[in-house]
């Protein structure tokens, strides 16, 4: 059998933990059989980079570890050096809720003497932005094609006379009628809807274009009745007409947005969203690591960062509870992964439908695997404020805001919560993107990364690689994140004007 120096490759492992009894394959092109790991183990088959191979030889029902947490179980036997499928593993229950204990594991976390700033666009509410935008409420999914075609009338015809004015956003939604509008779970949609609508990059100006008879009524929005602020279509004759009363309204805001100038604001009034998509067994190695790093050195500047994606973290809820500041933040955590079990109990599905085809192709065997890695990139701060589905960010510090794990609603319900720019981690690839928000992308590959040279902003490959350590890649999203919050940069995927849609998590009846 060749020698790893006759085969000419230098094996890269990763074993995440001491109690670890599976190591993960670093190699960009995966290992073939027979090479000799880095922690003595000869591999017996050839193994794809991002998956597991065991370090001991295991017997069906024997625990198997990464991160030091059991990830699941083995279903028959499986030999040293051999590759471990996600078919051999059974996947154990979720931490009972009741059994969780809060704050035994706070680690305050020193503030800077330095202070950091970025530049923003202020807001008469004490607010700021980091884009100067137009935004356009819809209260019903119905006005959805007559706005659409104002909006690039705006673009083409408005827009390039106030250059200061950055995009026109328009906040459609599948909702506003044909919805149970008082049904369990109504006041999910109708917050976001409505919190959407006051973001910090819209400067304080409101515009709600709606149909006259939707359920979704203004009252429900919070809006005044004003004419200055509402457009009902239904009250205005045509479509010629719509289209010009749109513009007219719109002009109006313009030439005040078009005002505005970034000045120097404290990083207190910054609040950065954290987001996995497309993960891959290198996540919780490289990217989400080094985002945990980058969202301590916030917190510890005095910014907002928040983390989401229950069932991400379902499994992992033991090592949450126990950065849980208070009691009450404890509770709060609990609320929402009980609301969630009943949420995915009633559709018949549980946390194991999250994972997807390419998470186990990149070597994630199951949700709980999946979790331990997600939740690293929260990093090692105390949680102080936990938030319902498209609730506002109510502190500094790290708050996790309850959603889905889907791309599009989670990064919709941050938003809504006040996210100013989320950073987005990834192993497989995805071109998502915000309009409202910059999105910053970390690859968990260097591989990825080169694929993906016009999408991809952060590599975190390296450090796998050698290149970089986790604290250094963490340095670097840390000061992209200020430059792009300061207009100073812009990410790849606002360069090419990627704009993926808003999605509204609804849980209450369709009527």
């Amino acid at each position: 059998m060749m020698t790893n120096q006759e085969v000419g490759i230098k094996p890269i492992s990763v074993k995440m933990n001491d109690h670890d009894n599976v190591t993960i394959i670093g190699n960009d092109n995966g290992l073939p059989a027979g090479m000799v790991l880095q922690e003595g183990v000869e591999l017996l088959q050839r193994t794809p980079q991002g998956h597991k191979v065991a370090l001991k030889d295991f017997q069906e029902g024997d625990a198997i570890i990464r991160y030091g947490e059991i990830i699941g179980y083995a279903n028959r036997e499986i030999l040293k050096g051999g590759w471990i499928r996600e078919t051999m593993i059974r996947m154990p229950e979720p931490p009972n809720l009741s059994e969780l204990r809060h704050g035994v594991n706070i680690e305050p976390l020193e503030p800077f003497e330095e202070t950091y700033t970025f530049m923003g666009y202020p807001n008469p509410d004490g607010t700021f932005g980091t884009k100067n935008l137009i935004g356009i409420t819809t209260s019903v999914q119905c006005v959805t094609g007559v706005l659409g075609f104002a909006v690039e009338k705006i673009k083409k015809e408005l827009l390039p006379a106030y250059p200061n004015v950055d995009d026109v956003v328009a906040i459609d939604h599948a909702y506003g009628c044909g919805v149970a509008i008082d049904g369990l779970g109504s006041e999910i949609p109708i917050r976001t809807i409505r919190n959407l609508a006051s973001h910090p990059n819209f400067g304080g100006e409101m515009l709600i274009i709606g149909l006259g008879c939707e359920k979704l009524t203004l009252d429900r929005l919070n809006a005044g009745e004003s004419e200055s602020d509402v457009l009902f279509l239904q009250d205005r004759n045509g479509f010629s007409e719509m289209v010009d009363s749109i513009l007219e309204m719109a002009k109006e805001r313009l030439e005040r947005l078009n005002k505005r100038q970034r000045v120097e604001a404290p990083l207190s009034k910054l609040t950065v969203g954290l987001q996995c998509g497309g993960s891959d067994a290198l996540s919780g190695v490289t990217a989400n690591p080094a985002v945990g790093h980058a969202a301590d050195l916030l917190i510890r500047a005095g910014a907002s960062v928040m983390f989401s994606e229950v069932t991400e973290v379902r499994d992992g809820i033991h090592l949450l509870a126990a950065r849980a500041e208070t009691e009450e933040v404890c509770k709060a955590l609990i609320r929402e992964m009980e609301w969630y079990d009943a949420y995915l109990a009633r559709g018949l599905a549980d946390r194991s439908a999250n994972t997807t085809p390419g998470n186990k192709k990149g070597g994630l065997s199951n949700i709980v695997e999946k979790s331990l890695g997600s939740i690293v990139k929260s990093g090692t701060a105390p949680i102080v404020d936990v938030l319902a589905p498209g609730e506002k960010i109510r502190k500094n510090g790290l708050t996790f805001a309850a959603t889905p794990a889907g791309d599009f609603v989670c990064g919709t319900l941050q938003l809504a919560s006040g996210m100013h720019i989320e950073v987005f981690t990834t192993g497989r690839g995805t071109p998502y993107n915000l309009s409202m928000a910059p999105v910053l992308k970390v690859a968990t590959r260097t591989t990825l990364s080169e694929q993906w040279r016009d999408l991809i902003d952060v590599n975190a490959g390296k450090i796998i690689d050698g290149g970089a350590t986790i604290e250094e890649i963490g340095e670097e999203i840390f000061k992209a994140i200020i430059d792009v919050a300061s207009g100073r940069r812009q990410t790849w995927a606002d360069h090419w004007g990627i704009k993926n849609d808003l999605v509204l998590f609804n849980p209450a009846p369709i009527t």
